[in-house]
């Protein structure tokens, strides 16, 4: 396994699939995952999804500057540290934003995220 593919093709799908369909990452979360957004803390893949899906905006679409990794435990895993921009629908300015995920293997041969932490950066 090579975390650095996994992290790039993970990046792609996550947030392609952000953009176009955010009630469709549920699938990409477990009972166990964490989200904390903003600070707040969200614990379940229903309870992740219904926070994404309530946010204030129909449509974005993330510009992804940089993408960290590095293999974690349990063997197998990845953390994935993400830098970009996030450009909602009827603003003029882009947001800055960094966002990490752990994803953990599953016994099927594909990942599930199980901490996921986003912050907008203000400058």
């Amino acid at each position: 396994m090579d975390p650095d593919a996994v992290a790039k093709a993970f990046v792609e799908h996550y947030y392609r699939t952000f953009d176009s369909n955010r009630q469709a990452l549920g699938g990409l979360y477990q009972d166990g995952s964490m989200l904390t957004f903003e600070g707040d803390n969200i614990q379940g893949a229903a309870a992740i999804v219904a926070k994404l899906s309530s946010l204030p905006f129909q449509q974005c679409a993330h510009a992804i500057s940089t993408v960290d990794c590095q293999p974690s435990g349990p063997p197998g895993g990845v953390l994935v540290f993400v830098s970009g921009s996030l450009q909602v629908g009827g603003e003029q300015h882009p947001l800055k934003f960094s966002q990490m995920f752990h994803l953990i293997p599953t016994s099927q041969g594909s990942f599930y995220v199980l901490n996921d932490i986003f912050r907008l950066n203000y400058a």
